[in-house]
């Protein structure tokens, strides 16, 4: 059999995304009509329980969204296909196809994110009531990942400060420290692994506040998928992509820098900052270039820029530092 390498594909062969979408949602209704059925066949009163977890009624939900000035332009978008499909989320695995694999057990809903620590309102939020808090805004970000690859997504947000404004900081606080969700009858890896969980992934507050660092909801338009991160996580763009921290249950404002989960497993090679830059290389590769997933194999190669192309925006943050000591 002949099997294809995504730069073998004319784009004469590749499946539209709305007809992808629309045959993958037939398929979930199908399935799902089919193990219900299964189960009442069965006599069994909860046949509902027997739906696939793959099956979720918010995977590929639509949402209303307004354009954003604070946005990259003027690149091609990695595809769809590729996003959610080539993933680091180590809960669910190692290997770049585990998450997408695997991750389909995470429970989205019921969904709460806890705001708590050095600050005066601290609050509860359910997931649907973020959505509403702010307009959604659609904003086009480099993803950059510390292993030397990158793509650029269409996020789905809004500033994270617009949710930290909530909950009136103390002015004891310094850093912001994100916790992800753990369930080790649910994460794929969690008891094969040297990582003590749950996830943890910390900015200095001024990082936190600005106006790029996006509470993230959705990409593509819709809600997350949940290798990427589902139901809401951070994206830090001018920062290596394991700063952008997953499926967020607790951020916790804090006066010292908190413990983050790869500083700790390797502070030489992933530094708290972890600002993306071409002249501080990691201990076993370089950073002076990137490859650009998804694109033909002559145009992969990338000139790795300082800040992920954000310097204008966020270089002043860093004045007077040594980027190579706080790297």
């Amino acid at each position: 059999m002949l099997i294809r390498k995504p730069t073998d594909i004319s784009s004469s062969f590749i499946t539209p995304r709305d007809h992808y979408l629309n045959r993958r949602r037939f398929l979930r209704v199908a399935l799902s009509g089919a193990a219900v059925a299964g189960a009442a066949a069965l006599g069994i009163d909860r046949a509902a329980e027997f739906v696939s977890p793959r099956i979720s009624a918010f995977a590929g939900t639509k949402l209303e969204t307004v354009k954003s000035p604070l946005t990259t332009t003027g690149e091609p978008l990695t595809s769809y296909q590729d996003v959610t499909s080539y993933n680091n989320f180590y809960e669910f695995g190692i290997d770049k196809g585990d998450p997408s694999k695997n991750a389909a057990a995470l429970p989205i809903r019921p969904w709460t994110l806890k705001v708590e620590g050095l600050v005066n309102k601290p609050q509860t939020f359910d997931i649907d009531a973020l959505l509403k808090m702010r307009p959604l805004e659609d904003r086009v970000y480099r993803h950059r990942c510390v292993e030397a690859w990158s793509m650029v997504i269409p996020w789905v947000g809004y500033s994270l400060s617009e949710l930290l404004k909530q909950v009136d900081p103390q002015s004891k606080a310094k850093y912001v420290q994100f916790l992800s969700y753990y369930d080790k009858h649910v994460e794929k890896w969690a008891s094969e692994s040297t990582i003590f969980w749950p996830y943890s992934e910390g900015l200095r507050i001024d990082e936190a506040m600005h106006p790029l660092t996006l509470l993230t909801f959705g990409m593509y338009g819709e809600t997350l998928p949940n290798q990427d991160g589902a139901p809401v996580r951070v994206v830090v763009p001018w920062k290596y992509g394991f700063k952008s921290a997953k499926s967020i249950v607790t951020i916790r404002l804090v006066e010292k820098q908190p413990h983050t989960t790869w500083n700790d497993q390797g502070a030489q090679e992933y530094g708290f900052y972890s600002n993306v830059n071409p002249n501080v290389d990691h201990p076993r590769w370089s950073q002076k270039t990137e490859r650009r997933i998804g694109q033909p194999l002559f145009q992969q190669r990338k000139q790795t820029l300082m800040f992920n192309g954000y310097a204008d925006q966020v270089a002043s943050l860093y004045n007077g530092m040594d980027l190579k000591k706080n790297y």
